[in-house]
């Protein structure tokens, strides 16, 4: 992507548009910023293939419904008969709400994201799970918290663990990995800002680290992970604890998050939601140790030699340093806390 000079300055552009709706201190000004983030995007989505001009064309229609929806709310608000979201609070909210999530791939409005994941590069993805969820999250927070997005929560937890149970295909289990994580983001902003943005950067690490690795090796499917990595236990170790480490199984970091919403619903007496969301992050873990299980216990077949070549490569390198901060930082950060 970045050997493109116009990909380059598509890629600034998108991340303007996410300064110019976080930054904006009206709703016209935020409408404004997320149209020159999605403006800015496709371009950086087409590959000159017929999955990514699909996965392109899907995500402008659905996005541009939102948009529109959005502006719908916006120019009502600003009628004479609707002055202040105070006005009619339900209407307004659950029509800005609906957009917003829309825009972010939230269920029951998450019809579009694994689709459209299945057809972009692996830098995409990462763009797609990571930076184009910070403005819609953002203008989420700003807004009055209300009933309706409790239902959001639940939908996405439970879409996003069932969702993944029969995939083969690696971008379309992150991307029901992605929905379950939204609805504990979700969760997460009820209690301050600074949650929210604690659970949003450590998911976006975590991600960042299994898509470093699925695209230096160039892996898009279930089988390709099992024929992968004979050469290298190191490797295989890697992925595999961040894959436990993005489902949120302890000791990993992963899993410091979700400790922080869990203790979040326990203080304001929430045990059913809860335990909702406990019981559907089991199931997300469930499908990840199927996949390490068969990896690590069933097909254990190596070579005799070891790469050396491999071993010197600054991508292995980076590759050792994020599954140490995944696997370790936990422990790390609990022996500071109990030694200060």
């Amino acid at each position: 992507m970045f050997n493109n000079t116009a990909k380059i300055m598509f890629f600034f552009i998108l991340m303007v548009g996410t300064m110019i709706t976080v930054s904006s201190n009206s709703w016209l000004g935020a409408w404004m910023g997320l149209e020159i983030n999605l403006l800015s995007f496709i371009p950086l989505m087409s590959d000159n293939n017929l999955m990514s001009t699909e996965a392109s064309l899907k995500y402008f229609l659905t996005q541009a419904i939102a948009s529109a929806v959005l502006l719908f709310a916006i120019i009502l608000m600003y009628m004479n008969n609707f002055p202040t979201i105070q006005n009619n609070l339900m209407f307004s909210n659950l029509i800005i709400y609906s957009s917003l999530l829309l825009k972010s791939g939230a269920a029951p409005f998450h019809f579009w994201f694994p689709n459209v994941m299945e057809g972009l590069s692996w830098m995409n993805v990462l763009i797609l799970m990571t930076w184009q969820k910070i403005a819609p999250l953002v203008l989420i927070s700003y807004i009055n918290w209300s009933n309706f997005i409790y239902l959001v929560i639940i939908l996405s937890t439970v879409m996003g663990s069932l969702g993944g149970l029969n995939q083969t295909s690696l971008r379309k289990l992150m991307a029901f990995s992605s929905i379950n994580h939204l609805g504990w983001m979700l969760t997460a902003m009820r209690a301050s800002e600074s949650t929210w943005l604690i659970y949003f950067s450590m998911y976006s690490f975590l991600s960042f680290s299994l898509i470093f690795m699925f695209n230096n090796f160039k892996m898009y499917y279930i089988n390709q992970v099992f024929n992968s990595f004979f050469n290298s236990k190191i490797l295989k170790f890697c992925l595999f604890f961040n894959l436990l480490s993005l489902g949120g199984l302890p000791p990993f970091i992963g899993f410091l998050p979700k400790w922080l919403v869990i203790q979040l619903l326990i203080v304001n007496n929430q045990y059913i939601l809860m335990t909702i969301m406990t019981v559907m992050t089991l199931i997300t873990l469930f499908f990840y140790l199927r996949l390490c299980f068969a990896a690590f216990m069933l097909n254990y077949s190596e070579n005799n030699w070891i790469n050396i070549m491999q071993m010197n490569n600054f991508s292995f390198k980076c590759m050792l340093f994020f599954s140490f901060i995944s696997t370790f930082s936990l422990i790390l950060i609990s022996l500071i806390y109990f030694i200060f």
